[in-house]
């Protein structure tokens, strides 16, 4: 989880998403048209679409850009033909590397990828080479200033939440897929503000970095980030704090 987490301070403290915000639009709402084509137009009725308008919603996108990609999914609208696609692989020090992708065309994003593993210094690998390492969560995390740990804990754990963490200034809680939207209203009608909640891959072992694999890593990162294609970006590696504060976290 360190991994996850260390990268999403960073992220978030240099204002990457603001800086990109062109970029992200448009993964989310790519996200939005699979997503509503698959379970259908409507977020009461379809979860994973639900999951996507709110964060696309977190990311300031236009109520009128989310509800066009959301016809686009259900073929109100002309679109691309959009399919998942994951890729595996290893970054440098043997990090694990875990990217899903939305590609119209997989046999162009394929070499892409295969690319920029090769200049950030890794390679990429078979199907579940460390897929296997990663079990799939839903995870919020919440300002230690917000809540106290016990009434955080009393909240998430009856709601189905697996563990709450005390990770430096924040607490994550974890949970399963199932579990993430009634944990999700629990909070929200504790009044617990959640500073950010997703679902993503966390790693069971991780691998500690210093600061020359921590800056290749980090780059790496940045590199799957800026390509069209790719949703998200899960990692293992796991970095101390004074490492961190090093590269700008």
């Amino acid at each position: 989880m360190a991994g996850h987490s260390h990268w999403a301070n960073i992220k978030h403290r240099k204002g990457a998403v603001d800086a990109k915000r062109g970029r992200l639009w448009s993964k989310l709402a790519r996200n939005i048209i699979v997503a509503a084509k698959v379970g259908g137009g409507d977020p009461a009725m379809n979860l994973t679409l639900r999951y996507s308008i709110d964060k696309a919603r977190e990311a300031n996108m236009p109520m009128d850009t989310i509800d066009k990609a959301i016809k686009k999914g259900t073929g109100e609208l002309e679109g691309s033909e959009y399919a998942p696609v994951t890729y595996e692989g290893y970054g440098p020090g043997g990090v694990a590397f875990i990217l899903d992708a939305l590609t119209d065309n997989p046999h162009r994003t394929a070499p892409e990828i295969k690319k920029l593993f090769e200049r950030g210094g890794g390679n990429m690998g078979a199907t579940n080479c460390v897929s296997w390492n990663f079990t799939t969560k839903g995870v919020f995390s919440i300002g230690t200033s917000e809540t106290t740990e016990d009434a955080l804990m009393e909240a998430a754990l009856e709601a189905g939440a697996d563990d709450v963490v005390h990770d430096g200034d924040i607490f994550q809680v974890t949970c399963s897929v199932q579990t993430f939207e009634s944990v999700r209203k629990a909070l929200e009608a504790k009044k617990i503000p959640v500073q950010n909640k997703e679902i993503t891959k966390l790693p069971g072992s991780t691998i500690s970095v210093d600061e020359e694999i921590g800056t290749k890593i980090l780059k790496l990162i940045e590199m799957f980030e800026d390509h069209d294609d790719v949703q998200n970006v899960y990692t293992n590696f796991d970095m101390s704090d004074e490492v961190m504060a090093k590269l700008g976290g």
